[in-house]
């Protein structure tokens, strides 16, 4: 990790305490595709220590890797905001995150995985599709 660029000083206290409890997983969309692909009869691993990144969801008979991504944190193409103040730390910031997430990618196709990215603005139902068909694809012998 990069620490060559300071990280600079809170704008105020109200934004530093937002920004420290934004939670890391078990995120509202996370837990809403968990829920659905549960509901489908889809088992998964959450947070599974032993992969690079360590997936919100591993499906781990099919290797399919799921993660959901935050639009602000992740750069969203539709969604993705670049804030006001402090704004070249924040690409930079944001530039890394983006590095990482292909990193990791890398490193599990490169294990055999399948890697999905869902957007955390995805409605579940949309983004659980996604997941069981690639899911059946990479078990075709498996049937619901």
């Amino acid at each position: 990790m990069d620490h060559s660029v300071a990280r600079p000083a809170p704008l105020d206290a109200a934004t530093s305490a937002r920004l420290r409890r934004q939670p890391r997983s078990a995120t509202k969309p996370e837990v809403a595709l968990r829920r659905e692909l549960h509901r489908r009869g889809l088992r998964f691993r959450v947070n599974h220590p032993g992969l690079p990144g360590r997936p919100d969801l591993a499906f781990t008979r099919a290797k399919v890797a799921v993660f959901v991504d935050g639009c602000f944190w992740h750069c969203c193409p539709d969604h993705g905001t670049l804030p006001r103040n402090n704004r070249d730390w924040w690409r930079a910031k944001l530039d890394r995150n983006v590095a990482r997430d292909r990193a990791k990618d890398a490193a599990l196709t490169g294990l055999g995985w399948s890697v999905l990215h869902v957007w955390e603005h995805e409605a579940p139902g949309t983004a659980a599709d996604r997941v069981e068909a690639e899911w059946r694809q990479r078990l075709p012998s498996v049937t619901s």
